[in-house]
């Protein structure tokens, strides 16, 4: 098939890789969004995809919006059998997706139709999945609720953070989208409606979503610094400032400490939950470089009354 893909962030980039390698299918052009201003000098940076699809010689589309009339155009000019999708960022417009043949169709970080959303990987761990997977299925206009064609499933490991697992969703999805698509070509495959049932929403985790709440039970806790690194980043505060909790470990065994109360020992510094304690690994303090909780403990001089998230 001659194909259109759509995506943005390196996450994307496996599977439009899957697509390049297949041999069978035609990349013909990608959509992407517009180039960002990105690092301290806010310079104008094409996006991951953008710049994998320059190095591979094919042509790219940065609409401002996909409902621009010269993008649709030339989606038209180019005539797609089958537009595959993996976190374009932006919403289709019914006159989009109406161009090719087959649709588009998007490869979603979950289980349909468990967590439909933004951030379906980091819900998932924060609500104590233990699999997970992908899908693919075709977009229609309500909110990943389209019949879905096929799912690969993965485990998600006790020390998983949503870097981690997202990284190995978008290979094993990879393969899944190029399957999905010579499945569509050769007419093997049919995408079958989501159940009513099992219904959960993934929106986008905010800032203030990531700060812990220290009077959580410590595996809640442990679950949501895990499933908000690397983005959007746990944090809690300190002395009026702000600390990201980059890597935490469950400590059973300090059960005495009261949420949010600090206890530094000569390696370890301890924080009290609604249950057991937790063992700060790593932090970054505001404006500093991330380092181990404990050099930032001995820096700092905590004081025994001293509590963390006032």
């Amino acid at each position: 098939m001659k194909l259109v893909f759509a995506g943005t962030p390196e996450v994307a980039v496996p599977a439009l890789d899957a697509l390049i390698a297949s041999g069978r299918h035609e990349v013909a052009a990608v959509v992407t969004r517009p180039d960002a201003p990105a690092g301290r000098g806010r310079r104008l940076v094409a996006s991951p995809v953008a710049e994998r699809a320059e190095e591979a010689g094919i042509e790219v589309l940065k609409p401002r919006r996909p409902r621009d009339e010269d993008f649709l155009a030339r989606l038209r000019e180019i005539a797609p059998d089958c537009c595959p999708v993996v976190a374009y960022g932006a919403l289709l417009p019914r006159v989009a997706l109406d161009v090719p043949a087959h649709g588009w169709v998007n490869l979603h970080f979950s289980l349909l139709p468990a967590w439909r959303g933004a951030a379906p990987v980091q819900h998932s761990l924060m609500a104590g999945d233990e699999i997970t997977g992908a899908s693919t299925f075709l977009i229609e206009e309500g909110l990943d609720s389209g019949p879905v064609y096929g799912t690969v499933t993965e485990e998600i490991r006790p020390t998983d953070t949503s870097g981690d697992l997202l990284t190995r969703l978008a290979f094993a999805g990879s393969g899944l989208l190029a399957a999905t698509m010579d499945g569509i070509e050769d007419g093997t495959l049919e995408a079958v409606p989501q159940p009513a049932e099992g219904v959960t929403l993934a929106p986008k985790i905010t800032v203030e979503d990531a700060r812990v709440d220290w009077a959580a039970p410590a595996l809640r806790v442990d679950r949501a610094v895990r499933g908000c690194t690397p983005a959007p980043g746990a944090w809690t505060t300190f002395r009026g400032e702000r600390l990201k909790l980059i890597q935490l470990a469950l400590a059973p065994e300090r059960a005495e400490l009261a949420p949010g109360a600090v206890a530094v020992g000569k390696n370890s510094v301890h924080v009290g939950t609604g249950s057991h304690a937790v063992e700060l690994l790593w932090v970054q303090a505001q404006g500093k470089k991330p380092m181990r909780a404990a050099d930032w403990a001995r820096g700092v001089r905590i004081t025994e009354d001293e509590r963390v998230g006032d």
